[in-house]
């Protein structure tokens, strides 16, 4: 057999893409180093690495991969050690196996011994449109760029120990030798990621723009800000992963204009993971410890599953199922750049320690695209098997599109809601007029107070829950909104809360069905402002009611 097609097995084999790739697979983690070895792998100390921590391996790395990607492809291995490195660069049919033990860390920006650091950011013509980090991927840990058939393995740990956390751009972003991300991907197929851990991911645990038939499975990540994003990916499988990010969020979909185009993100699923916001580091040591108070956006821990908020390229068939959500904020859905986000669907997902809204569904028009890109929208989303405890009082859970902008045919089943509570509509009533999110600048005195139930539009606000202020319903705030049903869902609080369940406003079309709702007394349960076709049936403690045409009405 030729070295190629010996080489091209091997990758086949390991990435469990063989007739009897699965199997194999499972034996190669079992194994670990003495399958890999078997199989053929090339050993990066065999190109020079030395493994120890303080040497710079990046060359002997490099070296080795380059090799594998001569042959035809292979696997590429790293014992038990500490490898220092810069910018590693994948290539096509080449796999990278991380051994128990093995820990790739990324040096200084610095560079050592005449070495310049990492990559520099290739040139991008659309960097107004989205942030920094998204622009770029050459200055990162590991990174690649048009690429087939390769894949990340192994049990050892990737710590971004060297990485900027990319808070930019600016001096610490844009200097030379700076990188800001663990993994980089751009425009690959056929991608695997699998049982590894990452430490400290920089701006990005693991960014993947442009990437199809991506498969990232049983991954540990804990970091300082974003745990993984997808950007305009298709065909893509997240299970059995756990990511802890308290400084910004766990796993997020966007749509940004990096590519230079709007590019969709569809036919994803994620399933069976964590998501948190514990503080750093104390995921992967078990200690799960919670004395950070709030994120640097001055919000609480963030940690979350988000589309958005890079939202110029649609979403489409998107599944998040058996989800735990703790210490972080709740699910949020957006389109504000002119996504097109359609069919969306929810289910088997607990959250406890919500520090913001539980599900925060937003249409805006912060419009971040190109001139004349068009609102975007927000319709048959689906969200079921919900069980949220000790949830943040403040904002309820929000569905909002904008004047002349409706979220479209949500529908909420089965689920059960859990406020802390503790709120009055005197409060809501006496916060500031101009109270804004410009990253939740919050205005100080000498501002009147508003009625209570004139919650700002913020139509071109960055979204976040916060932007509205306190809401004036503790359990859901819905408006500029149709074709919304809610079934079988419950919410109450822990400490009364004299604020009423449910404000409809300007919402056409609302069927509330078994809906159960707690009540402080003397406070209304539903509120209802400019809602047409609304009904209500078997729901506690209101009667059935029809209503045509509500100005304005309470139950």
């Amino acid at each position: 057999m030729s070295i190629e097609k010996q080489a091209r097995r091997t990758f086949l084999r390991v990435t469990g893409a063989g007739l009897a790739g699965g199997a194999l697979y499972a034996q190669a983690g079992r194994a670990g180093a003495q399958t890999g070895a078997s199989a053929g792998a090339l050993d990066v100390r065999a190109f020079g690495a030395a493994g120890d921590g303080k040497t710079l391996d990046t060359s002997a790395v490099n070296k080795a991969i380059d090799a594998a990607a001569a042959a035809g492809g292979g696997v590429v291995r790293f014992p038990a050690g500490s490898y220092l490195c810069h910018s590693i660069h994948l290539k096509s049919h080449v796999a990278l196996y991380l051994d128990q033990g093995s820990k790739l860390v990324a040096a200084d920006a610095s560079g050592q011994a005449g070495q310049v650091g990492y990559d520099p950011p290739e040139p991008n013509d659309w960097p107004k449109f989205q942030d920094y980090g998204h622009s770029h991927w050459h200055n990162s840990l590991i990174w690649g760029e048009g690429l087939e058939d390769v894949a990340l393995l192994g049990p050892g740990l990737i710590w971004g120990k060297g990485l900027s956390k990319g808070y930019g751009p600016g001096p610490t972003a844009e200097r030379p030798g700076v990188g800001n991300k663990a993994i980089a991907l751009k425009n690959c197929r056929n991608v695997t990621m699998r049982d590894f851990s990452i430490l400290h991911g920089g701006h990005f645990g693991i960014l993947a723009t442009g990437v199809d038939n991506l498969t990232i499975d049983n991954l540990k990540i804990d970091t300082n800000r974003d745990g993984i994003d997808l950007d305009g990916c298709r065909n893509v499988r997240v299970s059995n992963t756990s990511i802890n990010s308290p400084n910004d969020d766990a796993l997020v979909l966007k749509g940004s204009h990096a590519l230079g185009f709007a590019r969709a993100t569809e036919n994803v699923t994620i399933a069976n993971g964590l998501v948190s916001g514990y503080d750093i580091g104390s995921l992967l040591d078990g200690s799960y410890e919670r004395n950070v108070k709030q994120a640097p956006d001055r919000d609480g821990p963030t940690g979350r599953i988000k589309i958005g908020t890079e939202t110029e390229g649609d979403f489409r068939n998107i599944t998040i199922s058996n989800v735990v959500f703790d210490r972080s904020r709740g699910l949020a859905i957006e389109s504000v750049d002119g996504a097109r986000v359609e069919d969306i669907a929810v289910s088997n997902i607990t959250m406890r320690d919500v520090s913001n809204a539980p599900i925060f569904l937003r249409l805006g028009s912060r419009m971040r695209a190109p001139e004349g890109t068009a609102i975007g929208s927000i319709r048959r989303v689906t969200i079921s098997n919900v069980v949220v405890y000790d949830a943040d009082p403040r904002y309820g859970s929000i569905i909002s599109g904008i004047p002349g902008h409706d979220v479209e045919d949500v529908r909420l089943s089965d689920i059960r809601i859990w406020y802390r509570g503790g709120l009055t509509m005197d409060q809501v009533a006496k916060q500031p007029a101009d109270l804004v999110n410009g990253f939740f600048f919050r205005a100080e005195g000498g501002v009147p107070p508003r009625e209570p139930l004139e919650t700002p539009e913020r139509e071109k606000e960055y979204p976040e829950p916060s932007m509205f202020g306190l809401v004036p319903a503790y359990g859901f705030f819905i408006r500029h909104a149709k074709g919304i049903e809610l079934s079988n869902v419950e919410v109450g609080f822990l400490q009364e809360d004299r604020r009423p369940a449910f404000v409809l406003d300007q919402v056409n079309g609302a069927s509330f069905e078994n809906v159960k709702a707690q009540k402080a007394p003397n406070i209304s349960t539903i509120v209802l402002k400019n809602v047409e076709n609304f009904e209500t049936h078997h729901c506690r403690p209101v009667a059935d009611v029809q209503a045509p045409r509500a100005d304005s009405r309470e139950f």
